[in-house]
């Protein structure tokens, strides 16, 4: 995750009284009084029901400004190929699992599949 979506994140998370727990001792340790208590990261989160719409909004856009200024800074296919490196792509020969996260850049199988044919001679010897 980028050093920018870390600090926007958490900027929100501050503002709106965001937190994470893993737990009850956790959760009864930073909640607030009268505060309800939703998730909707399915991860620990703990956000405050009145805010969760708000949350969720602002997070998606702060995911999605992130995302454009790393293709800005770096073009698709070099991240793209960075995905096919970290799931070892090249290595087993399966570009689905890199697809998979790069679905959020609205990038198609093709896309990947073109990237994956046009650098492979890269990593002949792993």
């Amino acid at each position: 995750m980028s050093q920018f979506i870390q600090e926007k994140q958490t900027e929100l998370f501050n503002e709106l009284g965001v937190f994470f727990a893993f737990g009850n001792k956790q959760f009864e340790e930073q909640k607030q009084e009268g505060v309800e208590y939703c998730t909707v990261l399915g991860a620990g989160d703990c956000v405050p029901t009145n805010k969760a719409k708000e949350f969720v909004t602002r997070l998606s856009a702060i995911h999605k400004e992130g995302r454009e200024r790393k293709i800005a800074e770096k073009g698709i296919d070099k991240i793209i190929e960075e995905e096919l490196v970290n799931h070892e792509c090249f290595y087993t020969g399966d570009i689905s699992d890199a697809f998979e996260v790069l679905e959020c850049y609205d990038v198609t199988l093709e896309q990947v599949q073109t990237v994956y044919n046009s650098t492979a001679h890269k990593y002949d010897n792993w």
